[in-house]
């Protein structure tokens, strides 16, 4: 059986330098997308946080205080109660996606890294 993953392998020609090219630019911008998601998401979670740790203290004091909340492009009138644990499940939520974008950025880049290894490609600076 490996025997044949070796012939198969030998058997495949070397890719152009057009391809070769093309393949690091696409697994640059996989990765590059990927960052920006996992930035992203970071962001809105670090919001979600900040919220929930202003409505805590009213939560503590008040919670049936009346709070606003945006879903769906609709701002509707809440209590306190009512919000708060909506919020946590939205940012324990966001915060698995980011885990499970951050297990996929570095499969990304360990098969980009691998890539570059089997190619033997190094980045040529720019002058």
């Amino acid at each position: 059986m490996s025997s044949s993953k070796a012939t198969s392998k030998a058997a495949q020609p070397r890719p152009s330098p057009q391809e070769l090219q093309q393949q690091y630019n696409r697994y640059q911008n996989e990765l590059q997308a990927l960052a920006s998601k996992i930035g992203e998401l970071e962001q809105e979670a670090e919001e979600h946080n900040l919220v929930l740790s202003t409505l805590d203290e009213a939560l503590a004091d008040k919670p049936d205080r009346k709070c606003f909340r945006l879903v769906g492009g609709v701002l509707v009138e809440r209590t306190v109660k009512d919000v708060v644990p909506a919020l946590k499940t939205n940012r324990d939520g966001i915060q698995k996606v980011t885990a499970n974008l951050v297990e996929q950025y570095k499969g990304k880049d360990e098969e980009f890294e691998s890539f570059k290894r089997e190619y033997n490609i190094r980045p040529v600076p720019a002058s």
